[in-house]
């Protein structure tokens, strides 16, 4: 106790020096403090307001959703001073939103959370905490990095990783429940958008996969969401922009991807990091955007890692954490009290969540350590010389001991004493309903973005190109043989290899939909039928006019049977393709290793294909068995070869002839049955329905772990 109150003393005369009347500088610009009343008029850190004994009595309605907050002296915990009393700047004219929303309380009693392994002293990642938020009212949880601030969001929201162990309880609207889909919205600190959609196209889109009914409903809850963000002026504006636009910039994306929630119209809306990387300017206007949600009647729980004075005036209440340890819940003001009382008061010209961080954040002790010799033109490095596990533990003591921890214990008892109304789940679109969606807007996509197709397109094209100039003017005598076995081996090897040049295209669509599926808004199967829908069209445009491009160059047999099963074999080759490299873009999820992966896969079946040798000649324990028959190049090669060699003839000579079968059997392997080449056809569509359920599994199980766990380390990662 000495040492703490040591610190504490050194602290507080550092501060108060700072804020004292004979040092203060002129202030007409600090507004973060103000007289109820005094709204309009900026003041200085000495008028600041006398502080009653308060608190609030919550009554919760018969019948109704809304609670009501009254005050009444019981405790010096500063709880009459609420949003009103607190700096709002002027809501942008005409942005007034008439809808309200029917919010929910939520309370959480003795919460906390482990996970095994994620810190080297502890698996407890969040600490028995307690805390509540009532409708129409915004509450942060503010912490340095690492303090577990995501952690407490996600186990409020019921979204923790299987791995992750919950213990204690939360309460909505007085009831211990689980919150179901569309009575709630979860914003994660990083969300997949669509680029080449504009922002009205994107809402649209996520409503129709999110809601029932019709599409004329949807309209309207896509314009209300829009205006809920202040999007208004940016609906008709490409997210991403194009060669000639920019696209929005990071502000509006953080706005557009809460929308996307708000068209569901959730009760409570949660929001992890809603300033992440975000300018002064556009995380104001943020925090004003999300002021007048709240003022709907929304329940708004977000986390924040820093805040300007601005910013912190707009909060109603603050969860401060640190270590997972809660050193403080309750009214914003009465956070600057509570540091006040412990012996660590603001500065005058410092922000409130500076000082809160500078008091509670260890890696302060570093900087301090290694600069501890080095001097300003002030003198100290530092004014304030204390120790934080110190202010850490002082912070904590005094708040456990406080009316605050009082009050708040006297108000979740209150929220939870009687059950109010519960909290229904709303109606989800129908699969086929998604499916048809998720077909329409990739088709949409792929059609804007020149990456996906367009791109492999005139790749095709030119490589086609090049090979049929390379192999042209073969003829049709014996010796073409061996020639042409080469022009379709390249032709098919070649083409697969450079599909690679898809994967960035598949690794954005597995991003968009791990980021749909953890709110619920697509599903594997979904997802899986409206990739392959979308896909088939430029699928059979690329292999169209490759194919005819080859076909006419190299002077293959004339005959439209034979030129439409050509197409076809090479339609289904690139189709398996697609399929494979969607699976590996799946179980990667990473552009390098992908592209690794696949260029060793795709070199392995050249190897394998029977064209450098003869399958029948290829070593038997590998090489053969199994991986000439799981190379797909080998079905199409010796598809199209039988579709040009079986049923022609050969003159050797002036007497004698040979059947093309027998002209191929040193050069290729391939059957003289006349079904054959359908026979090769069909197992090219059944590798490619295999590679489709090697896909939905990935995407089912794999993709949904791993974004779980990147999750669970975004969490433990520094936010700055």
């Amino acid at each position: 106790m000495e040492e703490i109150q040591s610190q504490s003393d050194n602290y507080r005369s550092s501060s108060s020096s700072a804020s004292s009347p004979a040092s203060r500088v002129p202030s007409s610009n600090f507004f973060y403090l103000r007289k109820p009343g005094s709204l309009r008029q900026p003041i200085s850190f000495e008028d600041s307001p006398e502080w009653e004994d308060t608190d609030a009595d919550v009554r919760v309605e018969e019948g109704g959703d809304s609670i009501n907050a009254a005050t009444t002296p019981v405790s010096p915990s500063l709880s009459k001073l609420n949003s009103g009393s607190l700096p709002s700047p002027p809501m942008p004219e005409g942005a007034a939103v008439t809808r309200k929303t029917a919010g929910a309380s939520v309370v959480w009693k003795d919460l906390a959370v482990t996970i095994k392994g994620k810190r080297k002293y502890s698996d407890k990642v969040v600490k028995s905490s307690n805390g509540y938020a009532l409708p129409g009212t915004m509450t942060v949880i503010m912490g340095p990095a690492k303090s577990g601030k995501s952690t407490l969001l996600r186990a409020i929201a019921g979204r923790l990783h299987p791995s992750a162990k919950m213990y204690g309880e939360v309460f909505i609207n007085g009831a211990k429940t689980r919150l179901l889909y569309g009575s709630y919205g979860f914003v994660d600190r990083e969300t997949t958008l669509i680029g080449s959609l504009t922002v009205r196209e994107y809402l649209y889109y996520s409503a129709l996969l999110q809601l029932p009914g019709f599409f004329c409903q949807k309209k309207s809850v896509v314009e209300e969401a829009i205006q809920a963000m202040s999007l208004g002026d940016y609906a008709n504006k490409l997210i991403g922009g194009h060669c000639y636009m920019k696209g929005l910039a990071r502000g509006e994306r953080r706005r557009v991807s809460i929308a996307r929630e708000l068209v569901m119209r959730p009760r409570i809306l949660f929001i992890d990091e809603p300033l992440y990387h975000l300018d002064s300017v556009s995380a104001l206007l943020m925090m004003v955007t999300l002021k007048k949600l709240a003022s709907t009647g929304c329940t708004l729980i977000f986390t924040i890692y820093q805040s300007s004075t601005e910013v912190f005036g707009l909060f109603d209440r603050i969860c401060l954490l640190s270590n997972g340890n809660t050193l403080f819940f309750g009214e914003t003001l009465a956070c600057l009290q509570h540091f006040s009382n412990a012996g660590f008061p603001c500065p005058i010209m410092q922000s409130p969540s500076d000082h809160f961080l500078r008091a509670i954040n260890t890696d302060f002790d570093r900087i301090i350590a290694m600069c501890k010799n080095w001097q300003d033109d002030n003198g100290d490095f530092s004014s304030v010389n204390m120790d934080t596990a110190v202010a850490i533990r002082t912070l904590e003591a005094t708040y456990k001991s406080s009316s605050d921890a009082a009050a708040v214990e006297t108000m979740m008892l209150r929220l939870t004493e009687k059950e109010g109304p519960l909290l229904k789940s709303k109606g989800k679109a129908s699969n086929a309903t998604r499916i048809a969606v998720l077909t329409w807007r990739s088709l949409l996509i792929m059609s804007r973005e020149w990456k996906y197709y367009w791109l492999r397109l005139i790749l095709y094209m030119i490589l086609t190109l090049c090979i049929g100039t390379v192999f042209s003017g073969l003829g049709h005598s014996l010796s073409s043989v061996v020639k042409r076995v080469a022009a379709i081996f390249v032709f098919v090897s070649f083409t697969s290899l450079l599909s690679i040049a898809g994967v960035p295209a598949l690794l954005k669509e597995v991003k968009i939909y791990a980021s749909e599926e953890s709110n619920q808004h697509s599903g594997a199967l979904v997802f899986l039928f409206g990739q392959l829908l979308s896909s088939i069209p430029f699928l059979f445009l690329i292999s169209i006019s490759s194919s005819l491009v080859f076909y006419f160059l190299i002077g293959l047999r004339d005959g439209f049977s034979l030129l439409m099963y050509f197409v076809l074999n090479f339609f289904m080759c690139l189709f398996v393709n697609e399929g494979l490299l969607l699976a590996i873009t799946s179980l990667w999820q990473n552009i390098f290793w992908s592209i690794l992966t696949l260029v060793t896969i795709h070199v392995v079946m050249m190897l394998s294909a029977g064209y450098l040798r003869i399958r029948n000649e290829l070593p038997r324990p590998m090489w053969k068995y199994p991986l000439s028959y799981i190379a797909f190049h080998t079905y199409s090669i010796q598809g199209l070869l039988e579709n040009e060699y079986l049923g022609t003839n050969f003159a050797v000579g002036q007497v004698r002839t040979i059947s093309g079968f027998q002209a191929l059997h040193s050069a290729y392997d391939i059957s003289q049955s006349s079904n054959s080449k359908w026979e090769n056809l069909l197992v090219l569509f059944l590798m490619a329905v295999g590679y489709r359920i090697l896909v939905f599994v990935l995407l089912h199980f794999h993709v949904r772990k791993n974004v779980s766990l990147h999750r669970i380390w975004q969490c433990r990662k520094s936010t700055t």
